[in-house]
């Protein structure tokens, strides 16, 4: 259930690039927004010029800072992939990932996990089971969506995209 409205936390970002808690009244940091992010206080950055909603903006830069932190979740291939998803279909890959995190934070609070450092030990000493069962379910989603194209005739050509003996370009020569 989400709070009302009246309980979200304004951050108002100047040019100067500072950012403002107005329920604080004082500034605050992006490591100070990753905290109200981790703690679920719910909050909205906006240009204080403007009231243009930044909030988006705000939190990539922190993804990005975190990234350029120890060991980053997201790999080169990956993020080419990701760039590599935006137009038609990015909707769906939005969707997945979204769905797949969510995923994750079910599990862990269904677990009753309460703390993060007792959460990331425990996924430590499960990292070769968990990639093992990432793995599996990336390849059943891969067939899936594969199995999907072949079934409406798309791609053809592509590995595994309609390249059976119904295939139009191939003809019947037997």
């Amino acid at each position: 259930m989400s709070k009302p409205q009246d309980s979200v936390r304004i951050i108002k970002k100047y040019p100067n690039r500072r950012l403002y808690d107005s329920h604080t009244s004082s500034h605050v940091t992006l490591a100070d927004i990753r905290r109200l992010v981790q703690e679920e206080e719910p909050f909205q950055v906006v240009d204080a010029k403007t009231g243009e909603d930044l909030t988006r903006s705000i939190l990539l830069q922190i993804i990005q800072e975190a990234e350029s932190d120890g060991d980053p979740i997201f790999s080169s291939d990956m993020l080419k992939n990701i760039i590599r998803f935006y137009g038609p279909f990015q909707g769906v890959l939005g969707s997945y990932l979204e769905e797949s995190i969510q995923s994750v934070i079910d599990i862990q609070a269904q677990a009753g996990m309460q703390s993060s450092k007792a959460w990331a030990e425990y996924m430590h000493s499960q990292v070769p089971m968990m990639q093992e069962l990432m793995r599996q379910y990336v390849e059943q989603s891969r067939n899936l969506y594969l199995n999907t194209q072949n079934m409406f005739g798309l791609f053809s050509g592509f590995p595994g995209g309609g390249s059976g003996p119904s295939d139009p370009k191939k003809g019947d020569k037997e």
